[in-house]
């Protein structure tokens, strides 16, 4: 867990504007749900995911009811659904904390930060392709480049039960193998073993059969299309059958997104894919979903591998420095100007020189100068602080206009 500062934390607000950009263009709406939910909405995800098991906050409140800080969104977001009852299909996107015990790393932290998007409602692969399509736009705005997409389908339950029973065996026959962390997943959470980073699991699943043998034609036929899709976007991808992804409640489509700029532990910048039955399971009606989140800290990990999404210019158009007089004159030109649209600011209460040190590191475009003179004669000294043009005084009352066109056309200062 840590503190978002300046300037830093106006890097995070572009990333955030970006992405609200991006999923604005596809009908996407903002949506924000509480931070603690029931556990029970969380106890969805899967008994056997680490998630669950292992990583989240719960706690009882005072009445004795079990609570979870929320360790992603897509239950919450389907919870919402429920209990709302929107006109599908229902199209949104959040900005959210999320919370799970785990050892703090690069990339990796306790309370960490997830844009993502969810659609409720339709349920053909057109879907599936358009939040992939726009996830990715979203990293092609940043400048990330070096990202690959890996896909999969793992169909329907019915196709993942005769799977799974071909991957126990395979398993069971192998089990020397497996790293002694993973032996134990084979009997009742054998899709967790294809979902294992662990180098030594990984050599072992060399051969395996794979769950897209096992798909029915209509299976095969849907994520075709979700292919084909993706290819008419001009979007490369890589089928890799032993994406499972890891949590219980997707069916057909899952995907990740690869940064290969990062280290391979943390590499997985987004991801999500088809969840069905989810809300059904959580008690509403049966409504196809789809969604994907993609962890903050790690796209801007990735951002900053690749240089690329650097911490945005300041914005202040100007800083307002007063010496000779008792601050009032500088402190009401300062509320003049923000009401006509300006970013301003100052540094009441310090030297001349301080003020101008100030000005400096706030990034702003022009200091404007208020001395014994100007409050005398009603003027201002402008003068520029990004570029060689040369300082003018000018009369107060003509300052908006002058800042309004230099904005545009720094050369009207000439």
């Amino acid at each position: 867990m840590h503190d978002l500062l300046p300037p830093e934390s106006e890097r995070w607000q572009l990333l955030i504007e970006t992405f609200r950009t991006q999923l604005g263009r596809c009908g996407y709406q903002f949506l924000a749900t509480p931070v603690v939910e029931q556990l029970e909405v969380f106890a969805r995800l899967g008994e056997g995911t680490d998630v669950v098991t292992k990583e989240m906050y719960t706690f009882e409140d005072r009445d004795g009811q079990a609570l979870a800080l929320r360790p992603e969104s897509t239950a919450g977001a389907a919870r919402s659904f429920i209990q709302h009852r929107p006109t599908p299909p229902w199209k949104v996107w959040y900005f959210s904390q999320h919370f799970r015990y785990e050892r703090p790393q690069a990339g990796r932290y306790r309370q960490h930060h997830q844009l993502g998007a969810e659609c409720f409602g339709p349920g053909d692969g057109d879907i599936d392709v358009e939040l992939i399509v726009a996830l990715w736009d979203f990293y092609q705005a940043l400048g990330l480049r070096r990202i690959r997409l890996e896909l999969n389908s793992i169909g329907e339950p019915a196709t993942r039960a005769r799977y799974s029973e071909r991957l126990q065996a395979y398993l069971g026959d192998r089990v020397d193998q497996l790293d002694p962390a993973d032996r134990v997943k084979i009997e009742e959470h054998p899709f967790r073993v294809l979902d294992s980073k662990r180098p030594q699991t990984q050599a072992a699943l060399v051969g395996i059969p794979t769950l897209v043998e096992e798909l029915t034609p209509d299976e095969a036929t849907r994520f075709a299309r979700v292919c084909d899709g993706l290819a008419a976007a001009g979007v490369p991808f890589e089928v890799n059958p032993r994406l499972v992804r890891g949590l219980d409640y997707y069916t057909h489509t899952v995907f990740e997104i690869i940064s290969e700029a990062i280290d391979a532990a943390q590499s997985t910048i987004g991801g999500g894919g088809r969840y069905d039955g989810l809300v059904e399971a959580l008690g509403g009606p049966a409504t196809p979903g789809f969604g994907f989140g993609t962890g903050v800290e790690r796209v801007l990990l990735a951002c900053d591998a690749e240089g690329v999404f650097g911490q945005p210019a300041p914005s202040l158009t100007a800083f307002v420095v007063e010496f000779g007089g008792d601050g009032s004159e500088a402190r009401d030109l300062c509320l003049s100007l923000r009401r006509m649209g300006f970013s301003v600011d100052r540094a009441p209460g310090k030297s001349p020189k301080s003020q101008m040190k100030a000005a400096d590191r706030s990034g702003a475009e022009f200091a404007v100068i208020l001395g014994s003179d100007e409050l005398r004669d009603g003027t201002v000294t402008l003068r520029p602080l990004r570029s060689e043009l040369e300082q003018m005084v000018i009369p107060r009352a003509e300052l908006a206009e002058r800042l309004r066109r230099a904005s545009t056309i720094a050369t009207d200062l000439v």
